[in-house]
């Protein structure tokens, strides 16, 4: 399990403003909170709240860690700033807290039973619904019913896309293949790839998922892990769940990323559903009657 944080104790005890539960004292009939790793600028909040409809409002907040280098050991070394995040957001009246970041779900060595728990307790504890990416993927891909899936790590290191793959073969699935754009030809060496600090040029996103699906004829579905953009002709990043019903025709498979497995993981918190075309997964939500 994640290390014992140091305000776990206080934790134990957590009562939830009461003046939330009255919606004369709420900005916005549901409210959502996000938070990405240290030194990204993240574009969850604003993706989120572009699909979301009317009487949605969200609320980001980083992580610090100073001096981080996007090291598995630092997330595991301040695995406690998440429970201080959902602490964060339920002290402001947030009804659903999301975690952006793929890796945190394994950079303990934790499994998929592990994250359930921790996001259970601290759900519990904190009086409001918390979900963490990677672990969304899994919940995902269940809701899905698929169970042979190919990884299209992007631009993961080799022990990031390591981690993740162990994590998916402990939930159950049949992991046929798993590689990151090296792995996929797409670039000749890992310090290429983590030059473009997370954005590739757009054409990347269909290379990426057709080369997947080749190496891997029997998938069921693509996992994307963590957070790509992919710049469209005008120089706008998007993120997969800006392409995901383009890349599934392309590729004639359901496409769970991490941003469209937290993003519906938190509208069914909700009992909610994205506006607009959505991809396979989003499309399995129903709004609020």
């Amino acid at each position: 399990m994640p290390p014992t944080p140091a305000n776990r104790e206080h934790l134990t005890v957590y009562k939830k403003p009461a003046r939330w539960a009255d919606p004369a004292n709420r900005l916005f009939p549901y409210q959502v909170g996000f938070t990405a790793p240290p030194h990204d600028f993240d574009a969850a909040p604003t993706d989120f709240l572009r699909m979301a409809p009317e009487g949605v409002g969200v609320h980001g907040r980083m992580l610090h860690v100073p001096g981080y280098a996007h090291e598995l050991a630092q997330r595991a070394d301040n695995f406690h700033l998440l429970e201080e995040f959902v602490e964060c957001m339920a002290n402001n009246g947030a009804d659903v807290a999301g975690q952006v970041g793929t890796n945190w779900v394994h950079c303990n060595g934790t499994t998929p039973e592990d994250i359930r728990v921790f996001c259970a307790r601290l759900s519990e504890t904190c009086e409001t619904p918390f979900h963490m990416a990677g672990y969304c993927l899994v919940e995902g891909l269940r809701e899905l019913g698929v169970e042979k899936i190919a990884l299209n790590s992007v631009y993961y290191w080799p022990d990031w896309r390591d981690g993740i793959a162990r994590f998916l073969r402990q939930a159950g699935f049949d992991l046929l293949y798993a590689g990151n754009f090296v792995d996929l030809g797409l670039y000749d060496a890992q310090a290429t790839v983590n030059a473009r600090h997370w954005i590739f040029p757009g054409e990347m996103a269909s290379k990426s998922m057709q080369r997947t699906a080749e190496r891997a004829p029997g998938a069921e579905a693509i996992v994307v892990n963590g957070m790509p953009n992919f710049r469209r002709p005008d120089g706008l990043p998007q993120r997969i769940a800006s392409l995901e019903t383009e890349l599934e025709a392309l590729v004639g498979l359901p496409i769970v990323s991490s941003d469209t497995a937290l993003y519906w993981r938190i509208f069914k918190t909700l009992s909610l559903a994205p506006t607009g075309s959505r991809g396979r997964l989003l499309s399995t939500l129903t709004p609020a009657a």
